[in-house]
């Protein structure tokens, strides 16, 4: 894993797809095993509270970028639902209503999003979680009708695939954070070479 930034109390990682954050020493978040980009991990006690903390309390700001299913009409928003674990696929998380009676207990989440580029079938959107749920953007963008491209949990049936995409097209490219001496930082992960590829596919086709 190549490391973007390192200091006495952090290193900053560039997870590539394929690698379960979960094994990961000192990470302060999570990625899914298949979103590839910046992770940020600890490397003592103190510091991962430190970091944990400001997860928790939305201090953080990430950014995403992902490939989705189809033209979004509108070209910017907010998506903001409940979620919870899906009751008929414990794999999954599933967006719940305020007004549904088994959304009681379910944990709000926010996603806001913009659309960067269109090509004939697709979007690339920026999205940026306000909240720090398992699989938002993934659960987010399929209920909004535009799930992520090669999304094999989230997708829809039949949906297409971009030329040569072999994973789900999600990738953590920024981190905003404060450190523990106080400064706080921008860290970077630029698109990963198979994402890439897919992309110059689609503008060439």
């Amino acid at each position: 894993m190549e490391i973007i930034y390192e200091d006495e109390n952090v290193k900053v990682l560039d997870k590539p797809a394929g690698i379960d954050s979960e094994t990961i020493p000192g990470r302060a978040h999570r990625l899914d095993k298949d979103t590839s980009g910046v992770l940020i991990t600890a490397k003592d006690e103190k510091t991962l509270d430190f970091l944990q903390k400001q997860f928790k309390e939305r201090k953080t700001e990430k950014a995403y970028t992902a490939l989705v299913i189809g033209n979004i009409k509108n070209k910017k928003g907010i998506i903001e639902t409940l979620l919870g674990r899906s009751p008929q696929d414990r794999r999954k998380q599933k967006v719940f209503l305020p007004h549904e009676p088994e959304a009681l207990g379910k944990r709000d989440a926010a996603t806001e999003y913009s659309v960067m580029e269109s090509f004939k079938d697709y979007d690339l959107v920026e999205a940026k979680p306000r909240t720090g749920r398992k699989h938002q953007i993934r659960v987010h963008m399929a209920y909004l009708g535009h799930p992520i491209a090669g999304d094999k949990l989230y997708g829809f049936k039949n949906q297409p695939v971009p030329e040569g995409l072999e994973r789900q097209f999600l990738h953590a490219s920024r981190l905003r954070i404060q450190l523990p001496e106080g400064e706080i930082k921008e860290f970077y992960s630029p698109l990963p070479k198979d994402l890439k590829t897919c992309l110059q596919k689609l503008k060439t086709s």
